[in-house]
């Protein structure tokens, strides 16, 4: 693991103090059970991404089930399809936590990101007051002006032996100027009742560890936990017409119709169509 573990480049991690420091030693003790998921968690002042250190670790037999890091800074954030994610030193939850779903049979593990985003989404809603949409597979959504905006993203990678890192990104307290681009959001944006990222955090850990034991218990049954009607249920995309990006080159056009079994998103076409689509680029054409 490389995380900078140092002051900011300008020397005091207290230069905002609209943005205090994450407790490390309080989210220890709110969120660590010995009965429950997580190990540990670990805040680090900067890093290049939560993702590729805790797969390192992972991969090198250095981290257990339940492993959390957390980053005050990420300077190479990774969503899907390699795109970067940044945002300024404390204005955001960047963190990762390792999965080892043995009771779950891999060709469900592909549910994960989607458990991700609902456990998020939940946790969100009941920490900030936000109501947090899903854009398929991985994007969280927010309402910024009357507009759709994305607030934040999910990743999962395989990692170790039998292993899953899931990583997520969320803008906390971005302010309109310094937003990576102008579709992007934030809580703070939407509305928040409270930007405080410790409280933020410990609610989504509580909410993934709750839906990820759910689903666990389930052998990753996505009905029977519960989180197929979940998901369907807080999904943007869904009822919407949408434009698929795939691998090939290839686009397909048409209403998001279903989620099927395996996750992926049923699409119907204008010639009576069905086709689920497990990757690519999700883009809505028109509004909910």
């Amino acid at each position: 693991m490389t995380p900078r573990d140092a002051a900011d480049d300008n020397g005091s991690r207290w230069s905002d103090l609209d943005r205090p420091p994450l407790n490390a030693a309080a989210l220890r003790r709110a969120v660590v059970r010995e009965d429950g998921l997580y190990r540990d968690i670990q805040v680090v002042r900067r890093t290049g991404s939560t993702n590729s250190d805790l797969v390192a670790l992972a991969d090198r037999g250095d981290a257990d089930e339940g492993a959390v890091l957390v980053a005050e800074e990420q300077t190479a954030g990774r969503g899907r399809l390699d795109r970067r994610w940044s945002a300024p030193p404390r204005s955001g939850l960047f963190f990762s936590v390792l999965l080892k779903p043995a009771e779950v049979p891999v060709a469900r593990w592909g549910w994960l990101p989607l458990l991700t985003g609902v456990a998020v989404a939940t946790g969100l809603s009941r920490a900030a007051g936000v109501d947090t949409a899903l854009k398929w597979p991985n994007d969280l959504l927010v309402t910024v002006d009357g507009e759709e905006r994305k607030t934040g993203g999910i990743l999962a990678e395989r990692a170790g032996e039998g292993g899953v890192v899931v990583g997520v990104g969320i803008n906390v307290s971005l302010r309109a100027g310094e937003l990576p681009v102008p579709q992007a959001g934030s809580l703070v944006l939407a509305g928040a009742r409270g930007t405080d990222r410790d409280p933020l955090l410990r609610a989504v850990l509580r909410s993934l560890e709750d839906w990820y034991g759910r689903w666990r218990a389930a052998a990753g049954d996505p009905v029977a936990s519960g989180l197929q009607d979940t998901y369907a249920a807080g999904c943007a995309t869904l009822g919407r017409t949408v434009r698929a990006e795939l691998p090939g080159d290839r686009s397909l056009v048409g209403e998001a119709v279903a989620l099927d079994g395996d996750g992926r998103l049923v699409i119907a076409t204008k010639d009576g169509v069905q086709e689920p689509v497990g990757a690519g680029d999700i883009v809505h054409l028109r509004p909910a």
